[in-house]
């Protein structure tokens, strides 16, 4: 699906500024009218509003020039030009678009504003692209510094919450932070989908031949692969093959109807492409 949005221009051009206007729904329908600052140049724009009254799109638009230069003097061209068509869209499309407070409920606020600025930021990085603001100084301290870039942007995302305290008190603190939250659990999910699977190895010292013939009614295509016991030093066959997770229990239950004492490797797989599974 990716592949074929990079491929077609208009398409790209469509998901990004979707993706810009689901970021600003965020923040003007759910974040700014409750003055809750749950990170990033955004973040920032609403708790000035709040003590000072500047307007968020002016805050976003002069924060994100600030780091449209740094990236200009410390980073690659290509890395400007990533992030400069987000940066001074943004904050146009937070001034087109009315602002008003669709909830009382704060928690349910900051719930939905989490889950749409997820999903927004992860429709940006499935194109490649950015609404700039403070991404540009991890980018800058992994480029010199050599630390983690996630790491440093969650320090940033966390100051700007924590000055919730000073100006909406504790209770928008924890609330921005609890949005943090479901902000990355959409991400999560956004990129990985909801349909999990298992990659699933299976060794067994005298029926692997069995396993794998009772395997084959039901599975389309497994993979064997030869293997060398680290302590036996002896010649073996392994097999590989992914299942979705509601049939796990069941192929357990095969294998250990056949063999006990196999031995059984699980680890969960997010994105399965080609063969059966499709995309």
């Amino acid at each position: 699906m990716t592949r074929n949005i990079r491929r077609y221009r208009w398409g790209r051009w469509l998901v990004f500024l979707v993706a810009l206007e689901i970021i600003t729904l965020s923040i003007n329908f759910f974040y700014a009218p409750i003055d809750i600052a749950a990170g990033g140049t955004t973040g920032i724009a609403i708790l000035v509003e709040a003590v000072w009254h500047v307007e968020r799109p002016l805050t976003v638009l002069i924060c994100n020039l600030a780091m449209i230069g740094l990236a200009w003097i410390f980073l690659e061209r290509k890395v400007v030009k990533n992030i400069t068509l987000g940066s001074l869209l943004l904050p146009v499309f937070m001034q087109l678009t009315p602002s008003f407070q669709v909830t009382d409920n704060e928690l349910l606020a900051v719930i939905i504003g989490g889950g749409l600025m997820g999903f927004g930021v992860s429709l940006l990085y499935r194109i490649n692209a950015s609404s700039g603001g403070t991404t540009v100084p991890p980018m800058i301290l992994k480029k010199y510094f050599y630390l983690d870039s996630s790491l440093t942007l969650m320090f940033i995302d966390l100051l700007v919450i924590f000055m919730n305290i000073f100006v909406a008190g504790p209770n928008a603190f924890f609330l921005a932070a609890f949005s943090q939250v479901i902000t990355a659990l959409v991400m999560r999910y956004s990129e990985a989908g909801f349909d999990l699977k298992y990659q699933v190895q299976i060794l067994s010292n005298n029926l692997l031949d069995e396993i794998k013939e009772t395997l084959l009614k039901d599975n389309s295509s497994l993979t064997l692969y030869d293997v060398v016991g680290g302590y036996s030093q002896t010649q073996k066959q392994q097999i590989l093959l992914i299942v979705d997770r509601q049939d796990y229990g069941h192929l357990i239950a095969k294998i250990h109807e056949i063999d006990p004492e196999a031995f059984i490797v699980t680890s969960n797989v997010t994105k399965v492409h080609g063969g059966k599974w499709g995309l």
